[in-house]
């Protein structure tokens, strides 16, 4: 059976009816190379111990090169899409996944610090943020009309599920052969993708001559919002003139740290502190990952029926309580208040997203995935702070106790800056269209606009 693919995107084989739309093929391929990317972000908090021990690093030092990872990560976000647009989605995707196999991959062979921070923190860091939200909102924009939503969530989850598969792996692994060794997992992980990025990867529906998933017959590809750098930046600008912006952004920026930073990178070796085991840490940190896609999921179904700001409040109030409590619930064993704070921090831990980009989007309309972009980078800021600042407050104290009490007064903070995010008024988006906030020509809420100010253009 010869398999052909038609003109609305079906794969068929010869002679029996119509099966799978290839966008479908694209998402799982988009999904595996997301989940192979996260294989690194296993990586960090199990091989922390094993790097110090052998090479006397300190934790302030293994925690600059994860700052430089994760701020590059961040930054990198809002650029992805338009690097995608330039060039293609296929050459960056296995630049990425190349990025990512030779930062971990020559990383088996270094021996001084500054080796680490150029390859855990700058290649790796280049890479993975090349697959982040920004290749997400590539792959969904670009080849899905219906089901956006529910892609968009499958592949965001992907990062939390490739968590929960490589770093029980990268544990055991390094327990039992060394850290080296868990360093070939991931590069391999990451080559293994590329054939099949090669393969399966189009840029858009019109280069195989379908449409979209769910679009109709001769409907023309839809463009990204973000797809130059001049974009990109002009989201920003945008951004900058709200307060609500910054408020969000500041928020969001505790929320990084209070989670990839602090917990993310160094929870493995706060529990190793307390003596436990660092597989059974891993595998706590594992879990995080299970509970952070229900809980997400769930956040974004209260989102639509309760007040953002009223779940973001209570969402960072419950994170700086638990953080609180976290050194008391650390023990050599996992006991059932350590499982008590891993189940709620797992679903406390991105339910921040759909809340945040709601307020985003009252204010921003169809600006928000760019705005949202520099706002999602300012969480990476976070995360790199206290990546360095838990490592060096552990080297100075050597206890990560402190470093948990100061994440946990930043959280009322954050809880307070949601609480003073004012959402506009019936007129509040009009008045941020006439000073250029969220003014997308063409958008609904640029139609909107021109209908109410005759002389604001409108490219209807």
């Amino acid at each position: 059976m010869r398999t052909k693919i038609d003109s609305g995107g079906t794969v068929t084989r010869s002679g029996r009816r119509p099966r799978l739309h290839f966008a479908w093929i694209v998402a799982g391929v988009s999904f595996v190379a997301i989940l192979g990317a996260a294989g690194f972000r296993a990586v960090p908090s199990v091989m922390m111990m094993p790097l110090h021990l052998e090479f006397g690093w300190s934790h302030a030092t293994i925690g600059a090169a994860m700052s430089v990872n994760m701020v590059l990560f961040g930054v990198t976000a809002p650029f992805a899409a338009a690097l995608m647009d330039r060039f293609g989605v296929r050459p960056i995707l296995t630049g990425a996944l190349l990025l990512i196999a030779a930062g971990t991959g020559v990383g088996i062979i270094m021996t001084a610090s500054w080796q680490l921070v150029l390859l855990w923190g700058v290649l790796v860091g280049l890479g993975t943020g090349s697959i982040s939200m920004g290749f997400v909102a590539t792959v969904s924009t670009r080849w899905f009309v219906a089901r956006r939503g529910l892609v968009t969530g499958v592949l965001t989850a992907a990062s939390a599920t490739g968590q929960l598969v490589f770093l029980p792996v990268v544990a055991g692994v390094t327990e039992r052969f060394g850290w080296r060794w868990a360093s070939v997992i991931v590069t391999v992980a990451a080559l293994a993708v590329i054939p099949l990025v090669l393969l399966c990867i189009r840029d858009r529906p019109s280069d195989l001559g379908i449409t979209a998933y769910g679009g109709a017959p001769d409907t023309a590809d839809e463009p990204l919002p973000n797809g130059t750098f001049a974009a990109a930046l002009t989201g920003l600008a945008q951004g900058a003139r709200v307060p609500a912006f910054w408020l969000l952004a500041g928020s969001f920026a505790i929320c990084g740290m209070t989670t990839n930073g602090l917990i993310g990178t160094h929870f493995i070796p706060a529990a190793h502190d307390h003596g436990m085991p660092v597989t059974v840490a891993a595998s706590l940190l594992a879990t995080i990952g299970i509970f952070d896609v229900a809980g997400t999921v769930f956040s974004g179904w209260l989102t639509d029926r309760v007040d953002p700001r009223v779940l973001l409040v209570v969402y960072y109030l419950g994170r700086g309580a638990s953080l609180l409590l976290l050194p008391a619930l650390l023990s050599p064993s996992a006991a059932p208040s350590t499982w008590v704070f891993i189940v709620f921090y797992g679903l406390d831990w991105v339910a921040t997203v759909p809340p945040t980009i709601a307020i985003c989007r009252t204010w921003f309309g169809a600006s928000t995935p760019v705005v949202f972009g520099w706002v999602f980078a300012a969480h990476q800021l976070g995360a790199a702070v206290a990546a360095f600042g838990a490592g060096y407050v552990r080297d100075a104290h050597g206890s990560y106790d402190p470093a948990f009490y100061v994440a946990a007064g930043l959280c009322v903070v954050a809880a307070l800056m949601c609480g003073a995010a004012r959402m506009p008024g019936p007129r509040g988006p009009q008045r941020g269209l006439r000073r250029g906030i969220a003014h997308v020509p063409g958008s609904a809420t640029s139609r909107s606009a021109a209908r109410t100010h005759p002389g604001m253009p409108s490219e209807n």
